[in-house]
This record gives structure tokens, C-alpha cells and sequence, in this order.
């Protein structure tokens, strides 16, 4: 490894400042000073109440982290078509975001996200209770809280099932942490830890919440102003909760005084303060007063205007820190959190950069290590870790002027990939599959690359870990950074998820194998059929973009219904490459990349289309057009412009998408001009949309009124009323097995009320619940065909659900009846 060395005014590469005011550092100090720990805890991103986190984290000046028992897999996202695992990668980096603005820290379990749930029986169906229990007892045992707070309570049927089990595991974790017979297992790692009180964050939907004289209750002055930040908390809670952006939760904060409530549910009665009888820490260690002495010192004479001043008090309360034989978390974090502020206070800029955002393993990598010490405090880079090699460079840092280091690199070749740690293994009864515990509540990947930097600040050592990264300059945007990403050598792109045999008539599917290095010679393989059930019929080769492209015919596999089948590329020397790559891009979080195993839905379908023309209008975002022209169809996106009755003609069916009245208001004021079309002979299809922020009354040509009604157990009993429409049976016959499989739910937001000339030809209902006909209403009207259906085809067509691919393709042939 070999370094060169140059001292620069002026480089490619702009720094980042990572110094805060003066201000900023001074609350950093308080923060050092306090050692209460609080646990948030609730079900999904987005259910944190980020107003009493703001408070807690930067009035109460506690430690607190929000442990969301998902990561909001299973719900819908406003801002593009990621469903499921992606879904979960997107809200996981906005929880991130949200963490980041306002203080706390973040921890999910293992739990998937399977989509509503009514109550708590439901929820724990679907998740290994123990299993669960053991994530949250993990957490308490590791992050060690002294008071934990539940955003929901514990009454079954008040709420999401996933939200009240949040509450009932919380609870019961809450009296399990602190046994040494309760999860022995974990005990190599952590120790037991009793938390003092748990408490129910209290609020009452829909009006100001009372609290309840017979309980032990505390308010928080949550609309407060902090003059060291220069906001509220409400404000520093509404920038958090706006980070949401998948669910549209962008939030204004509210002006002037707010309260929060929290009411006991179980430990320790209290007086006056939540955190009542609750010890201070630093008088738990040896040197703890001391170090809290060292403290207020520096807060009682910090420079404000000159913070670097402030060092040698810093560096003293360092040496003091660093002396403490303890491995409890909350030393540890004091440990590194003295060190940030050092740094902060100094200004020191640090950044380890790589002139390409992704690499395969084997792969050479330039790099950059750039630093700067704009104080007159004397600083000297002693050496640079990264991979397990150290080097030493013994080069000062001062007088404000850049050090930039080149570094090239090569990646082993068994060098792990960037794959997000809880989709490395299948999942398994909706929790995530992690073969290691300490990984078990990490918000995501620890960096790919990362270098350990040596400094002397003085005559102190000193440490920094800096993660390698890809930088770049965007001319609207400015600087931009993205994670440095390890990829496959070699990937796989299949052009279709789901690949249909209708009626025994042979399909085809494109397979581009991408190699990242130089073309290797192999075979490609599909796994689940036999040879006799599929040929390659092309072969393209691209040496240029180092590409192979293999077209596939599939004469399918016996028997109707829906099989997983597996791509793989095996080379020569007999290695297995079986895994794509996609990457997730918005501008309010870092790039996502991940590498899903090659694979596709093989559908066998008996089933009759005819060709049409299809009008799609977006909503919210789904893949159900994909879907649609794979069955066959012709499928047009429209834009508002294209809405007016003439110009719908040309097609016989038109769909709108998930949401659409909910999000596109140009469609909304042109509702009158679909109802032309359908009076026309057109076949309008309107899909699923919310009540609220209901753009438009009008949704069909009569009268609905929506409801909040769901079917969200996906086997639930489904009656079929025959002879209440064609619809049932031409061009294909609905049967009772069309039902089965279906994934995470039947439907949502179906409508509660009706024009009584709207047809239902189905009966839908959850186990223990009343019937409901809401989720399918078809009409006629005019010379056209009208149906409005809360089903969840968005999910279910993806997926390659047979019977519900069957049930939409008739709503489809409408237009031929």
C-alpha cells in the first residue's frame, strides 16, 4: 500500500464541514453531562412521536432511541413503486433521517411488516412471539434505559394489531430484561438491565388528550423554545417527521405551547419527575464525580467565540474518560462522544473519498484521504488504518491548509458485498432471518470501507473511524455524497418477474448477465424446471458494454398455478453467480442498493384475453402495467393532458391507479370527462383510494361513499354470488380457488356505502367480523362498464397471484362484453 503525499490549497474534492457552532457545541456538552437513557417503542416508521423525542433528547438532554418493531415493509409508498423489502430499505434511511434531526438513535427487531392488522392474536399469528420478545428484551439489555416509553397502550382493538402488540411486548419485556434465567443466551454479550418505569405516551384520536386523575401521570412542555438551537421542539419534531416522505408526512409545526403525557403502566410510582430515584451514573464509576466536576467546569467557562479554546478542558475530560475500566454502553458512548466534540470544536474536516461509487471484490479502488485543521491548535496525522493494514505519515495538520492523500486500494477477493445484513438469508414466518445477535437491532449496513485515522491533538492520542464514500458535484444540487458500495462481479437482469404460459402457448424471457470486470464463459441454468421444459433460443454477446443476453423459451411446468424459478450463471471454473442488483435513488436519503436473488414467477394460466388497448393513469405508483402488457396488452401511460373524452376513445379499457384521487388533481377535475368515456362504451377500472385527502366526491357515475372497512387477513373467507354478475364468469369462470394464495391482505378502504345500482359480486369479511360487499362494485353505464374495487391488485398482480390475475383480466374483458 502506497501513499502519496502532497499538500494542496486547492483539490478535485470539496470538503465537508463536519464542525457545529458554538452554540450547537455547548448543547453537545450538556448532553455529555446528562446520563439518562430513554427507549421509544412502538410498531412502524412514522409511529414515534417525534415531538417528545426532540424534547426528551435536547430540553431533558437524555439519551434516547426509538425501537420500531418494523421497518415498515408491508404499508404504501407515495413516492414511487417500491413495495415490500425495498419499501422497508427506503423507511429505514428516513427513520435514519429523522433520527438525525432530531437526536435520537434508532433499533428495529426482526419483525416484517405484513400490512394491517386488527388485533393482537392476528399480529403474533404471523410472528414467533418468543422470538420477538427476545429482540426487545435484547435491545432493553443493550442500550440499558432507565425509563421506557410505549407510543401505543395495550387495549386489544383500539388500534393496529402491530401497534398494540408493540405495547403488550414492550410491558413484558419490561419485567424480563432484568432476569438472568430470561434469554440466557444473550448473556455472553450483555447483562441483564431493569429499566425503572415504563410508561404509555398518552393521546386521544381525534380531540385533546385528558389525562386520567386515577393514574400517575407528567407533562412535558413540548412547544417549548431551545435558544442554544434556535427552534422548538415542535419545529425540530416537524423537520424529523417530515422526513417520512414515502408515506407523505411532510409536517408544519405547530406555533407556541404544546404538552405531552405520559402515564405509568408498570415499575416504580414516582412524585413529581418520570425520572424520580433514578441514579446518576457518573456515580457509578470511579472518577465519575470527577469527570461530571470536569464537565460543568468547561460549561461554566466555554468560549463561545473562539471554542478551540475550549480544548485542553476537553482533552482533560478525554483523559479522564478514557481511564474508566467499564464496558457499559452509556461509557462508551461518552468515550466517543467527547472525542466528537473535540473534533467539532477544533473544526477538523476528515473525509476518505473513492473515485467510484461501486466495486466488486478483487477490484482496484483510487482513493482519497483529505483533512484539514482550520484551528491553531497543533494536530499531527500519525497514521491511517484501513483493511487491517496501518500505515504510518506522521504529517501536521495546521495553518488551515488541506492534506490530501492518495490511496489506492484493492478489495480481497472474498470481500463481503454490500447486501443490507437482514436480507442476506430467507426470511422465515414473517421475521427476518439474522445468524447474528449483535447485529440484531442495527438500523442498517456498518460502511462497506472504513479507515481508523491516528491523530495527536497536542500530546494526546486520538482515534477517528471514517467511512469510505463517493463524492460528487451536481450542478443544480452542489456537493453530493453516497456510500461507496460493493457489488457482485457478476449480475443478473431478468426483464420480467413474472413470466405467463397462457394456455400452454411457450413464453419467453431475457436474461442479461452483466460482468463487471472481463466476459467469463459459463452456462446459464434454470433451477425448478427440467431441461425438456425450456431451450435457449438466442445468445447475444456485448463485448463493448461486457454483456451476454440469453433469450429463454419456457413451455412451462405441469400443472396450473404459480412456481419461483431460479436464475443462475455458472462459469467454467464452477463458480455460482445467482443474484441482481437494483439500486433506489431519492434525493432526502442515501442511494440503497441491494442484490435480490435472480429469479421469476413462472404463471401457467388457462386463460382468455383478446387484445386491447389499455389507458393507464398513475396514482400513488404501482407495477401493475408491467403486469398487463406481459398478459399481452397494449399499455399506455396517460398524463392529464390526454383526459378529455375524445381522446379516451381509442382505448377500450381505462385504469387508474392506486390512489389516484387521492394525489393527482388534474384527474380529479376531469372525472367528469371519464364518466363521458364509460357513457360512451368505455371500461373505466378505478382502484383503491383513501377518504382522506379525497381529491374529488366523484368516483364513479353514482354515488360511493368510502370507509376505513379492510379485509387484512388474506385467507379470509371469501363467498363468490354467482349470478350477480357476468363478471363471475366470462370470460373466465371465478371459482373459489382464485382466492387462495393471496398475499397480506384482501383489500382496503373499501367503500361503506352505495348507489344501490352498483353490483357486488363478492362477499368478503374477516374472521369474527360482520360481511361486507364494499370491496368489488361494478355497473353499467350508458353503452359503458364501471367498476370501483378496494382489492388489493396492486400487491396481488406483482406478486403473480393466479386467481387474482384471473378475477382483473375479466374486469378488463368487460370491454368486450
Amino acid at each position: 500500500m502506497v501513499f502519496t503525499v502532497c499538500s494542496l490549497t486547492f483539490f478535485a474534492f470539496s470538503t465537508s464541514l463536519s464542525a457545529q457552532s458554538s452554540s450547537a457545541l455547548y448543547h453537545q456538552l450538556l448532553k455529555l453531562l446528562e446520563t439518562k437513557r430513554v427507549l421509544y417503542i412502538a410498531a412502524h416508521p412514522d409511529d414515534e412521536n417525534t415531538r417528545l423525542i426532540a424534547y426528551l433528547g435536547n430540553s431533558e438532554h437524555a439519551q434516547v432511541a426509538y425501537l420500531s418493531l418494523t421497518r415498515g415493509d408491508g404499508g404504501q409508498n407515495l413516492i414511487g413503486k417500491e413495495l415490500g423489502l425495498e419499501l422497508g430499505m427506503i423507511r429505514t434511511q428516513e427513520l435514519l433521517k429523522a433520527r438525525e434531526t432530531d437526536g435520537g438513535k434508532q433499533f428495529f427487531t426482526r419483525a416484517i411488516d405484513f400490512g394491517y392488522s386488527k388485533h393482537p392474536k392476528e399480529t403474533l399469528n404471523n410472528w414467533d412471539k418468543e422470538k420477538l420478545l427476545s429482540d426487545v428484551v435484547w435491545i432493553i439489555r443493550k442500550f440499558q434505559p432507565d425509563i421506557i416509553i410505549n407510543r401505543f397502550n395495550r387495549e386489544p382493538g383500539t388500534t393496529h394489531g402491530h401497534h398494540t402488540t408493540s405495547a403488550l411486548l414492550s410491558v413484558e419485556a419490561f419485567g424480563e430484561a432484568g432476569k438472568s434465567s430470561a434469554f440466557p443466551e444473550q448473556l455472553s454479550v450483555v447483562k441483564p438491565w431493569q429499566p425503572n418505569r415504563v410508561f404509555w405516551n398518552g393521546y386521544n384520536w381525534g380531540a385533546p388528550y385528558a389525562p386520567r386523575p386515577d393514574n400517575l401521570f407528567h407533562e412535558f412542555p413540548v412547544g417549548d423554545y431551545n435558544p442554544l438551537l434556535g427552534t422548538t421542539y415542535s419545529q425540530i419534531a416537524a423537520d424529523s417527521r417530515t422526513m417520512h416522505k414515502s408515506q407523505g408526512f411532510g409536517a408544519t409545526a405547530q406555533i407556541g405551547r404544546g404538552q405531552d403525557f405520559i402515564e405509568l403502566v408498570a415499575g416504580e410510582p414516582f412524585d413529581q419527575d418520570p425520572f424520580e430515584g433514578i441514579v446518576n451514573r457518573w456515580t457509578q464509576i470511579d472518577e465519575g464525580p470527577k469527570i461530571e466536576k470536569a464537565i460543568s467546569g468547561v460549561l461554566e467557562h466555554f468560549d463561545f467565540l473562539n471554542p478551540s479554546t475550549n480544548i485542553p478542558r476537553l482533552l482533560e475530560i478525554k483523559h479522564l474518560l478514557d481511564a474508566v475500566e467499564a464496558d457499559a454502553p452509556w461509557v462508551l458512548e461518552k468515550q466517543a462522544h467527547i472525542n466528537q466534540i473535540i473534533f467539532d470544536a477544533l473544526g477538523l474536516q476528515t473525509e476518505f473519498l473513492s473515485n467510484k461509487q461501486f466495486a466488486y471484490p478483487s477490484a482496484e479502488i483510487n482513493c482519497a484521504l483529505v483533512l484539514n485543521n482550520p484551528s491553531n491548535i497543533p494536530v499531527t496525522l500519525s497514521s491511517f488504518e484501513v483493511m487491517g493494514k496501518k500505515v504510518a505519515i506522521q504529517k501536521p495538520l495546521q495553518d488551515n491548509e488541506a492534506l490530501h492523500l492518495d490511496l489506492p486500494l484493492v478489495l480481497p477477493d472474498d470481500y463481503p458485498l454490500s447486501q443490507p445484513y437482514w436480507l442476506e438469508e430467507e426470511p422465515q414466518n414473517n421475521l427476518f432471518t439474522i445468524a447474528n445477535q449483535e447485529d440484531i437491532g442495527l438500523p442498517f449496513n456498518r460502511p462497506a470501507v472504513r479507515g481508523i485515522l491516528y491523530l495527536k491533538v497536542g500530546n494526546t492520542e486520538m482515534s477517528r473511524e471514517i467511512p469510505l464514500k463517493y463524492q460528487y458535484n451536481d450542478p443544480v444540487d452542489g456537493e453530493i455524497n453516497q456510500p461507496f458500495t460493493v457489488i457482485p462481479e457478476i449480475q443478473l437482469a431478468l426483464n420480467k418477474e413474472n413470466l405467463f404460459v397462457l394456455n400452454g402457448t411457450p413464453a419467453e424471457i431475457e436474461v442479461e448477465v452483466s460482468f463487471e470486470k472481463e466476459l467469463v464463459e459459463g452456462d446459464l441454468v434454470l433451477d425448478g424446471l427440467s431441461p425438456q421444459e425450456y431451450a435457449l433460443v438466442n445468445k447475444a454477446v456485448d463485448k463493448g458494454k461486457k454483456k451476454t443476453i440469453y433469450t429463454v423459451q419456457v413451455k412451462g411446468s405441469s400443472g396450473l398455478g404459480k412456481k419461483k424459478i431460479g436464475v443462475k450463471y455458472q462459469t467454467v471454473q464452477g463458480k455460482v453467480y445467482a443474484q441482481g442488483i437494483k439500486k433506489i435513488s431519492y434525493a432526502h436519503i442515501p442511494n440503497l442498493t441491494y442484490f435480490p436473488a435472480s429469479n421469476f414467477n413462472l404463471v401457467n394460466l388457462e386463460l382468455s384475453t383478446s387484445p386491447q388497448r389499455i389507458g393507464y393513469i398513475q396514482g400513488a405508483g404501482d407495477d401493475i402495467p408491467g403486469v398487463l402488457v406481459n398478459l399481452g396488452y397494449e399499455v399506455s401511460i396517460l398524463e392529464s393532458a390526454s383526459l378529455d373524452a375524445a381522446s379516451l376513445q381509442q382505448f377500450q379499457t381505462v385504469i387508474l391507479g392506486i390512489r389516484a384521487l387521492n394525489v393527482n388533481t388534474d384527474l380529479a377535475n376531469q372525472m367528469d370527462e371519464l364518466m363521458e368515456y364509460v357513457a360512451a362504451g368505455g371500461n373505466l377500472i378505478v382502484q383503491y383510494n383513501t377518504s382522506a385527502s379525497l381529491l374529488t366526491g366523484q368516483l364513479g357515475p353514482y354515488p360511493i361513499q368510502l370507509s376505513r372497512t379492510r379485509v387484512s387477513v388474506e385467507d379470509s373467507p371469501v363467498q363468490i354470488r354467482k349470478g350477480s354478475h357476468p363478471i363471475l364468469e366470462e370470460p373466465n369462470s371465478i371459482e373459489p380457488e382464485d382466492f387462495q394464495g393471496w398475499i397480506q391482505e384482501r383489500g382496503l378502504y373499501f367503500p361503506g356505502e352505495w348507489d344501490e345500482r352498483y353490483k357486488t359480486p363478492f362477499i368478503m369479511h374477516d374472521p369474527g367480523e360482520s360481511e361486507t360487499k364494499g370491496a368489488l362494485l361494478l355497473a353499467d353505464y350508458g353503452q359503458g362498464t364501471y367498476a370501483y374495487s378496494g382489492i388489493s391488485w396492486f400487491r396481488l398482480l406483482p406478486a403473480g397471484i393466479p386467481g387474482a390475475i384471473k378475477i382483473f383480466v375479466n374486469l378488463i374483458e368487460q370491454a368486450h362484453e
